[in-house]
């Protein structure tokens, strides 16, 4: 994996009246193939997914993005406007099926990079919400 670009990410999960924030710095690979950037990175001890690599997958339109996890702990979240895709994710500690909509998804994405900003929810049961969850990822070449 060619890793010329900083990707910069930060999350928020609210959940319960509780907020729960990260921010990651790190290297990894951008890419535009078809009608997608993807976003490529390796997770790392700091994320609790050591070993793990990370695709994000947006669309050129702003509709659509996919959480792709390959490793140990494998996973994929769908967030598309005005659609619930139910998904499976490994937690570390189990698998679980969740459900996912979009509640935003913003894309400032070109050729060097930029910034995706979306945010979804997260539900066990169509009528339980989780957590809604808020993430922002900046791009920047570097080489």
């Amino acid at each position: 994996m060619n890793e010329d670009f900083l990707i910069c990410i930060k999350g928020r999960m609210d959940q319960q009246g509780e907020r729960d924030e990260i921010e990651l710095m790190t290297h990894g690979s951008f890419v535009q193939r078809g009608n997608h950037y993807f976003i490529t990175y390796k997770e790392t001890e700091t994320t609790g997914y050591a070993g793990c690599t990370t695709t994000i997958k947006a669309a050129l339109d702003g509709s659509r993005v996919t959480m792709i996890r390959f490793g140990a702990a494998s996973s994929q979240l769908v967030i598309e406007k005005g659609v619930r895709h139910v998904c499976h994710y490994e937690t570390g500690h189990g698998s679980i099926t969740l459900g996912v909509a979009a509640d935003s998804i913003q894309s400032q994405l070109g050729q060097d990079g930029g910034e995706l900003e979306f945010t979804y929810t997260l539900d066990a049961d169509q009528d339980k919400v989780l957590s809604s969850n808020h993430v922002q990822i900046i791009v920047k070449r570097v080489a």
